[in-house]
């Protein structure tokens, strides 16, 4: 049987990103993190809120979406690293996301974003009042944006 996704060290290590980053900007926890590291991981991972996130390529691809947002989107977790982040949102809603991506770039977060988003077999949902942050590496350097949220309807 293969590592769970929480346990793999890379993940672990992005979940600390997450979780430092949110915290750092946001000025409280997203999760508990009286646990170990590895624990951490797993309660991130199995939260029953969706947690996304891209890197800083031109044309960001996502790298992390918790259990909820895998379903959510109807994916395997490869599909789901290898998309391009601009693709969870219908053309039409691109222009309006890039927006609000930049907004958080330039803020440091943003916590009332809502809007359309796709998932693979084309099922729109609305999300509502998603927070978006900047992630931060161990020495400050900008390593990606994040996204949770735990309220959406299908549309």
């Amino acid at each position: 049987m293969s590592q769970p996704i929480w346990m793999q060290p890379e993940i672990i290590s992005w979940s600390q990103i997450l979780l430092d980053s949110f915290n750092q900007l946001l000025g409280y926890q997203l999760i508990s993190r009286e646990a170990t590291e590895e624990q951490q991981s797993k309660t991130l991972f199995k939260a029953d809120f969706v947690v996304v996130s891209h890197g800083i390529e031109a044309d960001p691809i996502l790298n992390y979406g918790n259990e909820k947002a895998l379903n959510l989107w109807e994916m395997s977790w490869s599909e789901f690293t290898q998309t391009p982040s601009r693709l969870t949102a219908e053309p039409v809603n691109r222009e309006a996301r890039q927006a609000i991506l930049q907004q958080a770039k330039t803020q440091g977060y943003i916590d009332n974003y809502s809007g359309v988003r796709i998932s693979k077999t084309g099922r729109r949902f609305f999300i509502e009042t998603a927070i978006i942050w900047n992630l931060l590496d161990p020495k400050g350097n900008r390593c990606g944006q994040a996204a949770t949220f735990s309220h959406w309807v299908n549309c």
